[in-house]
């Protein structure tokens, strides 16, 4: 017969584990995280165990079991490689009317442990008939559906409430986190960025308000103003608003300015990051941005307006005499007067520079040329935005990295 499948509440319940080996090791942290007393008896135990021993967050009596270890016990999981001591500890949980998982023989065992795992306050449990790689493989399935939002979440009654900032990432819908895309399944209202990823909008419920941050509804260019409204507007509805960015929201998304504006409404506010392009586009091409021997920092710059503009903030003298990398965002309409003030200020005209188009998407490419003539070569190469710059030195670490792979095909 199949089993009948409970959700034990363990908190402050005294639970005995006897043997001290990876099986015991799996187990442990979730009874802790269930909130379970946990007796650990075993003469060994390996050094992820030690770490919880010396933590102080279980009990390990260091001798082999003994009768009586049962006692107190509202669960009991039979750890050890022996088979003689697995059956006795079975027997003498089953003689107390102790429920006792064996780990050794699922026909002999009481109790079956579960493949388990949790998406916020939900909880799956697979058996699959005692076969656990079976088990495992279909909970990662259900648990991998849940997180997505391919499982539908947004019937639960406790649906997120309020606002959520929530980086997109660098353009590939794959680069989204866990968390964003689970939220974005549960939204009500999603108002979207122009560089947020626009397949995952694909995957929207029918019913789901779509707001184009860029076009609609207040003409072609919505103000942030606006967009606060909207959000607040929205919230205020009783819906769960998702604004859905590009890159970050606070790396230059102005998402502190949606916070703030939430916050003064007596709007909720999650935020949720994202993998923001200033990183994630040099590595799709193949370059770091610190790289050891060769540049232990970088600086993120937004080129929003020129150098010589009086709204600039940049200490652009700075940049030039920094050894570090520079990664420059909205920069490449303003690339030669860029290049201008690099070059004035100090940065050697051999610096190599790499313009990124398209970062982490399949029409992803790339230009490079010395800080001295890239503006002419990027403008000649027809790059357009979106686009990120890399300054420095770690370009030629990409371009090593290119070579070696070059000479190493057949």
């Amino acid at each position: 017969m199949g089993p009948y499948l409970l959700g034990l509440r363990l908190s402050g319940r005294r639970v005995l584990v006897v043997g001290g080996g990876h099986v015991a090791q799996r187990r442990i942290p979730a009874l802790l995280e269930a909130g379970a007393v946990v007796t650990l008896v075993s003469p060994g135990v390996t050094p992820a165990l030690d770490d919880l021993i010396a933590a102080g967050r279980i009990t390990w009596h260091a001798r082999p079991y003994e009768v009586g270890d049962c006692d107190g016990a509202w669960l009991v999981q039979a750890c050890t490689d022996k088979r003689s001591v697995n059956t006795a500890v079975a027997a003498e949980a089953e003689a107390k009317h102790i429920w006792c998982v064996r780990a050794d023989d699922k026909d002999a065992s009481a109790a079956w442990t579960p493949a388990s795992g949790k998406v916020d306050e939900i909880t799956v449990a697979v058996t699959a008939g005692g076969d656990p790689r079976r088990a495992a493989g279909i909970r990662d399935a259900v648990v991998g559906a849940l997180r997505d939002g391919t499982v539908d979440a947004r019937r639960s009654r406790t649906k997120p409430v309020g606002v959520a900032l929530v980086g997109g990432g660098p353009g590939d819908p794959g680069l989204i986190t866990v968390r964003g895309r689970q939220l974005l399944a549960q939204a009500d209202v999603v108002v979207a960025d122009r560089l947020a990823p626009r397949a995952l909008l694909d995957e929207l419920a029918p019913d789901v308000e779509l707001i184009d941050a860029a076009k609609v509804p207040y003409g072609r260019s919505l103000a942030q103003e606006a967009i606060n409204d909207v959000l607040v507007d929205r919230a205020r509805q009783g819906k769960f608003v998702v604004r859905l960015k590009g890159g970050d929201p606070f790396v230059f998304g102005r998402g502190g300015e949606e916070m703030i504006a939430c916050a003064r409404a007596g709007i909720p506010v999650l935020v949720v990051p994202g993998i923001t392009s200033a990183v994630a586009v040099p590595a799709s091409a193949g370059v770091p941005v610190t790289h050891r021997g060769v540049s232990q920092e970088f600086h993120v710059v937004s080129v929003h307006v020129a150098p010589d503009d009086p709204r600039s903030t940049v200490d652009w003298p700075a940049m030039a005499r920094s050894q570090g990398t520079l990664v420059l965002l909205m920069a490449v309409e303003r690339l030669s007067k860029v290049a201008e003030a690099l070059l004035r200020d100090g940065r050697s005209p051999e610096t190599p520079v790499m313009v990124v188009q398209d970062g982490t998407l399949p029409t992803q490419r790339a230009v490079v040329a010395p800080l001295s003539t890239v503006a002419d070569r990027v403008s000649a190469a027809g790059i357009r935005p979106p686009a990120i710059v890399i300054v420095g030195d770690v370009v030629r670490v990409g371009q090593e990295v290119e070579m070696v792979r070059a000479e190493r095909l057949p």
